[in-house]
């Protein structure tokens, strides 16, 4: 079917209904007028009468002529000529194309084709030149491509497809380009359409003959007797060949659907170092790498890798080409190369970086640990060029130091703890030794490198938390001292008070000692509180219920610029703390938000439950995975400053004036969320606000233990506390010892004093055992309470006691058999308080 016009010379483009072209002459033009003119002159000669009928009868003619050529103009009939229409260099080369050309009517009509588009659809004439759909009428390789072809025709669009047609008879079969495109942007010119027929047939022989070269180019990549792969910029394998993924135990057809990336192959930190070249701008550079790679189950493999990588312009890495060859064999049969098969083992897995040095930094060698390292400091590559981009600029010099000792071959430098560089805080500690002498001139020093980071950070958690204990412990022993002051002042006070009237002058004095020995009460519960050594009594508690009692407070207290938001969670799960001192977490908590917010803000209590998995997901340190109820205290006031922040738990420490806080307030709110077992973490940027997250353990109902009976703290009111019965007083406290036993006997009670656990031991005896209560202090020299009460207690078992202490309660619990059954008064204490205590454990249960 297909024709080549060059071979048919005597057939020459035809338009279909072409019309016969006339040429246009000037001369012609000028005759005419002239001819018209002489006939007026003519005219003239004759007279006016004479020549009238004439003038008018040409007038007549000339007027019908104009008449029928504006008629034939309108249908088409005379046309202007178009010069550019007639150029026969454009219709030479529609007409001479390679390509076949035709131009069909809206009605699909042929109305032009060049003699290309007749070799190739076989028509011998133009008479014959059919339209592209009826000459592949018929064939159905075709017909969906010319079906889209029409459709695009009909509106107005372009189009191309590429056919095959069968040869005919065994012919071979040829390939077709077919396009489509309106004539014209017109109105007019859209409807008809620009037909093009190519036979691309050799195109594609030699596009055929490419792919099957490149086919065979793979193939024998493939099967190569050493690994090829390539990984672009984001760290993904693009290619790799057969032998390597045989090698590696990898399906290659799983690989080439893409999601293997360089991490899934290279072993431990090797692939830090495909990634560690240095940029340079439109340079290609090649770096030898002998590392691990991982096989598919885990084991690894010595590999050479020759990284060939290109740099653009920009100096943007492209795609890596890498060559890969396995040192397995060598291993096994080489002794040499197996040992240095170990050694490079041995220096990439390390987990210290290491690299060698010139006199100025710069980096000649590295490990893959620190090639790791060096891209997480600098994202400019500082690091990877220079060992001095590692560190800070502040402690740079010391690094400095150590290189130029080495320079000089001195031994045993002393390690250098330094900064090292980046956004946030790492510590890195760095070992520099000397090189052999002959060595020197490219590499003057080898340095190891070991981040400290971690270590330094809990370091600082270690010191902080036994700089925590030791306070704790001193604020202890000073409230314990404290309140066995207090406790004489207290029981003096009350003395006072019953020997004195409301009327009396001297009344509102002894008011003011016990409502400045109240407070001093107050203050030693806050050291308490922080050193964790202060009394609880814990009791079920739903903290919804808990913050809505203290919602007024808390209005009144951070003031009417501070809007206050409580949000409480759904089917909030129980607690066990001790209201006053959870209260008093909230109160302290809202104390601070207000003070930081100055000029009015908000003040938002938020409360949820936090089930295991999702507390195990929290970042939070030291907080193991159980089910909690959270509580966030959440401002929007000035924020905490980041140097700060790590000291705001602190006993004393405090950012307020002098004169506007103790420091105990955050160091309480420590202690008693500690000592309830729960935890408090704090989140804060300077300017956006401060985030206080409490963590109270879920309550168990099925767990709870029957608590020891304890004596209320307060007597019920007009209670009758008088009694009648033996107590043995045990105080070391002299002053404190007389004033109890004052007020004991002045309620009916016979009391026996003794200043310490032997003593009273001896007092017991005399008595031959007959003591109905023993009222003793818990820190005693010789013998301390504990001591006391097991002593007791193998003598009889039925003795009833009461510990009085400053400490807390369960300071020394641990120390007593299991089982014990005692009551307790913490100190200090009011008169009414011991005397209510006394009856209330003498009171038959």
């Amino acid at each position: 079917m297909t024709a080549d016009p060059d071979k048919h010379p005597s057939r020459q483009p035809v338009a279909v209904h072409e019309p016969t072209r006339r040429g246009g002459s000037i001369v012609l033009v000028l005759l005419v007028a002239a001819g018209i003119v002489a006939t007026a002159v003519a005219l003239m000669t004759l007279g006016r009468a004479q020549a009238q009928p004439y003038i008018l009868g040409l007038l007549a003619l000339l007027s019908m002529v104009g008449l029928f050529s504006l008629f034939a103009f309108a249908a088409g009939i005379i046309r202007f000529a178009d010069r550019a229409a007639d150029d026969p260099v454009r219709g030479s080369i529609a007409d001479h194309a390679y390509d076949g050309l035709a131009v069909t009517d809206p009605k699909g009509h042929v109305i032009y084709s060049n003699a290309a588009y007749l070799a190739l659809t076989g028509a011998a004439s133009a008479l014959e030149a059919r339209p592209v759909e009826r000459v592949f009428i018929g064939n159905p390789d075709v017909s969906e491509a010319v079906f889209r072809l029409l459709k695009a025709a009909r509106e107005g669009k372009r189009q191309q497809e590429e056919v095959r047609i069968a040869g005919q008879e065994g012919a071979h079969g040829r390939w077709l380009r077919m396009r489509v495109r309106p004539l014209g942007e017109g109105k007019r010119e859209s409807k008809y359409a620009v037909w093009s027929l190519a036979d691309i047939t050799r195109d594609r022989e030699r596009q055929e003959d490419v792919f099957q070269e490149l086919q065979h180019a793979i193939e024998y990549l493939d099967h190569a007797p050493c690994g090829f792969f390539s990984v672009n910029p984001a760290g993904e394998i693009v290619y790799i060949n057969a032998t390597l993924a045989n090698w590696l135990d990898y399906d290659l057809a799983e690989i080439g659907s893409g999601g293997l990336k360089v991490g899934d192959i290279v072993s431990g930190d090797g692939g830090a170092l495909l990634t560690s070249i240095v940029p340079a701008p439109g340079e290609v550079k090649t770096e030898v790498f002998d590392i691990d790679l991982r096989m598919r189950g885990g084991k690894t493999m010595p590999v050479r890798l020759y990284h060939k990588l290109a740099f653009g312009a920009d100096g943007a890495p492209g795609a890596s080409r890498t060559l890969v060859i396995s040192r397995a064999r060598d291993e096994r049969a080489d002794p040499q190369r197996a040992a240095e098969v170990r050694f490079m083992r041995f220096f990439d897995h390390t987990p210290m970086a290491i690299a060698t040095v010139d006199r100025g930094g710069a980096v000649v060698r590295a490990n893959a640990r620190y090639a790791k390292l060096a891209q997480g400091l600098s994202s400019d590559g500082a690091a990877g060029k220079s060992i001095f981009g590692a560190v800070s600029e502040r402690d740079r010099k010391l690094l400095i130091a150590a290189i130029n000792q080495a320079a000089e071959g001195q031994g045993d430098i002393p390690p250098v703890e330094v900064l090292l560089a980046g956004a946030r805080e790492r510590w890195g500690q760095f070992f520099v030794t000397a090189v052999e002498e002959d060595e020197r001139e490219t590499e003057a020093a080898i340095v190891y490198m070991l981040d400290t980071t971690e270590r330094r950070a809990l370091e600082n958690q270690i010191n902080q938390s036994q700089k925590m204990d030791m306070v704790g412990q001193l604020a202890g022993g000073i409230a314990h001292d404290f309140n066995n002051v207090l406790s004489a002042i207290m029981m003096a006070n009350d003395f006072l008070l019953n020997a004195h009237k409301p009327t009396d002058p001297s009344f509102q004095d002894i008011m003011q000692i016990k409502q400045n020995a109240t407070r001093a009460a107050t203050l030693v519960r806050q050291l308490l509180a922080f050193s964790r050594r202060q009394t609880l009594r814990p009791q079920v508690l739903d903290l919804g219920d808990a913050l809505s009692d203290l919602t007024m407070l808390l209005r009144r207290l951070i003031g009417e610029k501070v809007k206050l938001d409580l949000v409480h969670g759904r089917d909030l799960w129980p607690v066990k703390v001790d209201v006053s001192q959870f209260e008093q977490v909230i109160v302290n908590l809202a104390v601070n938000a207000r003070d930081a917010m100055s000029d009015g803000g908000k003040l938002t209590v938020r409360t949820a439950n936090v089930s295991s998995e999702q507390s195990a997901q929290l970042a939070y340190k030291g907080m193991p995975p159980a089910e909690y109820v959270r509580i966030d205290v959440v401002d929007t006031g000035t924020g905490i400053p980041a140097d700060i922040v790590d000291k705001i738990f602190e006993p004393f420490f405090s950012t307020k004036e002098v004169g506007k806080g103790t420091g105990l307030g955050l160091s309480t709110v420590y202690g008693i969320v500690k000592q309830t077992g729960g935890f408090i973490y704090v989140d804060s940027e300077a300017g956006k606000g401060t985030s206080f997250h409490i963590f109270l353990p879920r309550h168990h109902p099925e767990q709870e233990v029957q608590p020891v009976r304890e004596p209320s703290s307060e007597p019920k009111p007009r209670a009758d506390l008088t009694g009648q019965g033996t107590i043995l007083l045990v105080e070391d406290e002299e002053g404190l010892r007389s004033l109890n036993a004052r007020g004991l006997r002045s309620r009916g009670y016979s009391v026996i004093e003794a200043s310490n656990g032997i003593e009273a031991l001896e007092a017991l005896e005399e008595k031959d055992g007959a003591v109905d209560l023993v009222v003793s202090d818990v820190v005693m020299p010789e013998m301390d309470g504990p001591t006391l009460l097991k002593t007791m207690r193998g003598r009889n078992p039925d003795l009833k006691i009461i510990f009085v202490s400053g400490y807390a309660e369960d300071a020394f619990e641990k120390s007593l058999p299991e089982n014990q059954q005692f009551a307790f008064l913490p100190k200090p204490f009011t008169l009414s308080q011991l005397v209510a205590a006394v009856k209330e454990t003498m009171t038959p249960s």
